[in-house]
């Protein structure tokens, strides 16, 4: 397995950007070249690109399962586009990292072979860019999803704290009067596609969420009331690393990806 932190100029961002990328290139492939299938994969507010490789154990699961795990910032934005800061997060997922890393790693280009997830506000990004660019993600994992969007537009400034006033929701999403409809807006997403243009969704929320819980659970019965397919999970956890260090593992193991591979490796020495 391998590990590496990259970095290149987003012309979407208009900066250098850093990803971090899990690469299961040490086990053994008896000399066949292999496109591996890729989960882009998002953190949550007050996070970077090395979250999920310090908080879970995604890196050894990655290797048994020979998939790619491409993992980026979004700082505290979202991952949705901003024209008045120049700022397009959405497009920075959806198209140029999808671009950047196909070109630079040996990845499958299939629908069928490219996911996208993410926890809390990187779950809001992953629901709303897998919708957005259905036609590239052929599934979408999403734990303790922020699916906040009726709190957002109720939001004032108020509040405590920052992160939740009007202004920092302002400075993220414009004009939040604009917010409902908008390409930022899950269930307006998901109104616009057939069902069968809708990626394959796996949802896990931890029953002590006490703020996100009731939103995810209202979001998976709009999901079923439509007919699409998904898995809706829940189980003892809040909103911490141990909830999703388990359910990564069990979406992990929900996706169409390889049986655990024995051949040897750095963390299987026979």
């Amino acid at each position: 397995m391998a590990h590496l932190t990259c970095n290149f100029y987003s012309k979407a961002l208009m900066r250098t950007v850093n990803i971090e990328v899990i690469l299961p290139t040490d086990k053994q492939s008896n000399g066949i070249d292999k496109q591996y299938k890729t989960l882009y994969l998002l953190h949550g507010i007050f996070g970077s690109e090395s979250d999920w490789i310090h908080g879970t154990r995604i890196e050894t699961w990655a290797q048994d399962k020979n998939l790619v795990v491409v993992m980026p910032s979004g700082e505290n934005k979202f991952y949705v586009d901003n024209p008045k800061s120049n700022e397009y997060y959405s497009k920075f997922i959806g198209e140029e990292l999808v671009e950047f890393t196909r070109k630079s790693f040996p990845l499958s280009h299939k629908r069928e072979d490219t996911f996208i997830g993410g926890l809390s506000m990187g779950g809001y990004g992953a629901m709303v860019n897998g919708l957005k660019y259905h036609d590239t993600f052929g599934a979408i994992i999403v734990l303790s999803s922020a699916f906040i969007l009726d709190l957002i537009v109720r939001s004032s400034d108020k509040a405590e704290n920052p992160l939740h006033r009007k202004s920092y929701y302002e400075s993220v999403f414009g004009d939040l009067d604009q917010l409902k409809g908008s390409d930022k807006d899950y269930e307006a997403l998901l109104s616009k596609l057939d069902v069968e243009q809708v990626p394959d969704i796996y949802m896990a929320c931890g029953t002590e969420d006490r703020l996100l819980y009731k939103f995810n659970e209202q979001f998976h019965e709009l999901l079923e009331e439509k007919g699409v397919k998904h898995k809706f999970v829940s189980g003892p956890g809040g909103h911490e690393w141990n909830f999703w260090d388990r359910y990564i593992k069990r979406a992990l193991d929900w996706l169409p990806l390889d049986l655990e591979v024995k051949e040897q490796s750095s963390g299987n020495v026979m």
